[in-house]
């Protein structure tokens, strides 16, 4: 594990003025909005007195509110409005709370058809709920890409039986549709477009992830375990039928945070995590990487977490595919602004379709180092790729990684059955 950590410490190179950038007090859309104080009470009001079983009605009209919204405990609610171009809540400016909209242990919630825009935090969040649906939905900074924009445009996070479908989100600061620590996810129907990272789920357990397009951001599709958080572990991921598009987008981040590492150009990144199924994708002009499997070593950061697997395991990319061609030779290079960015370069010359970073859990290797079949990582049937594989946990220093990466795909061919996501029936049709 040291090796990996010193292999990466090598290219750990932060830009120090990003960290200055976007000083300055944001100046976003609020043009026709009204900042009339009695819809702040009104439509807080409606969320205290809402009855279970009961409908929140947002009214059609541009609203500028200094003050997050909240509902806590409900069951069977919707909170609806009267479409994405009709009801729109900004909070530009916001003087009290972080998010746009807080919901808090509630019980079957529906958040439909209305936008929620320049939160100081989470546009939308919810927390420690059992039946989540978002759907029809907009989340957006009107600021651009800004670093100090909000993380997440829609942030389910501990909850349960979640779908989100039809919704879009962009120039989140972190992750524009993030579900986090969540058990029993869908994730479908989604446009996510100019955020460091378009879709991202973390610590999850049973996710499908599909028929949505991640396109223009840093990072397009996520499926990552971090360690220290509530629910560990994160494992069955089914990942299809995404398009994954020239998600080249500078990396807005803010500095030291994970995303942050992230090159501008990749199309999915899997990191640490268990059991992820990922087919029938197009994953197209991406120019750092197509699809990347690493350990969490690649952060380059420390590991304190002694329960904590860091390492991927059953990952099984097959039947996607895959074309740079859409790129220039020049537009191919991939992005240096990070430390990957930087391996990918001095190692391959270039970007590639699929990496591997080469290491596995020592745990679980045989006595000849070999990986049991249902734990290895298969690549199968994705056509003429260009692929990497940097053999990190081999490798002592610069000089290595050119000593020990190869190109071999070969021994990657296998498969892996039985990968499970989100074997609830989601809660509405597809």
């Amino acid at each position: 594990m040291q090796k990996i950590i010193q292999l990466f410490s090598l290219f750990t190179i932060y830009l120090i003025f990003s960290s200055c950038q976007h000083q300055s007090k944001k100046e976003g859309d609020v043009q026709g909005f009204s900042s009339d104080e009695k819809y702040q009470k009104e439509f807080q009001e409606k969320l205290i007195l809402v009855e279970d079983g009961g409908v929140v009605e947002l009214p059609e009209g541009k609203f500028l509110l200094k003050k997050g919204l909240s509902i806590e405990g409900k069951k069977n609610v919707t909170i609806k409005g009267a479409g994405t171009g009709k009801t729109i809540l900004s909070f530009l400016g916001q003087t009290e709370g972080a998010e746009g909209m807080l919901v808090t242990n509630c019980k079957n919630v529906t958040i439909e058809n209305f936008t929620l825009q320049d939160a100081i935090g989470d546009n939308l969040k919810l927390k420690g709920c059992d039946g989540v649906i978002i759907r029809h939905m907009n989340s957006t900074w009107t600021t651009g890409a800004d670093t100090s924009n909000g993380n997440y445009g829609y942030y389910p996070v501990e909850c349960t039986n979640v779908l989100l479908e039809y919704n879009e989100v962009s120039y989140c600061a972190d992750a524009g549709v993030y579900v986090g620590q969540s058990t029993n996810v869908t994730i479908r129907h989604c446009y996510a477009h100019h955020n460091v990272a378009g879709i991202e789920i973390e610590n999850c357990i049973n996710s499908d992830v599909y028929k949505n397009k991640a396109e223009n951001n840093s990072g397009g599709i996520l499926v990552f375990d971090l360690p220290k958080l509530f629910q560990a572990n994160g494992r069955n991921a089914k990942v299809w039928d995404n398009d994954c598009l020239n998600n080249n987008f500078r990396n807005f981040g803010k500095p030291g945070s994970i995303v942050a590492s992230i090159p501008p150009g990749s199309g999915m990144i899997i990191m640490a995590t268990d059991s992820v199924d990922i087919f029938n994708n197009r994953i197209i002009n991406n120019k750092s990487v197509g699809v990347a499997t690493v350990s969490y070593f690649m952060t380059g950061k420390q590991l304190n977490d002694s329960t904590y697997g860091p390492y991927c395991t059953a990952i099984y990319i097959h039947d996607n595919k895959f074309d740079r061609s859409g790129l220039s030779l020049t537009e191919r290079v991939p992005d240096l602004s990070t430390d990957l960015g930087k391996l990918l370069s001095i190692s391959f010359k270039g970007g590639v379709d699929i990496l591997v970073d080469g290491s596995s859990d020592p745990k679980i290797r045989d006595k000849n180092g070999q990986v049991p079949e249902d734990k290895r990582i298969c690549i199968r049937n994705n056509g003429a790729v260009k692929f990497g594989n940097l053999n990190a946990w081999k490798a002592h220093g610069r000089e290595d990684i050119m000593k020990y990466k190869d190109n071999d795909i070969s021994k990657f061919d296998c498969t892996i059955a039985g990968i499970q996501g989100n074997n609830q029936n989601p809660t509405t049709a597809n």
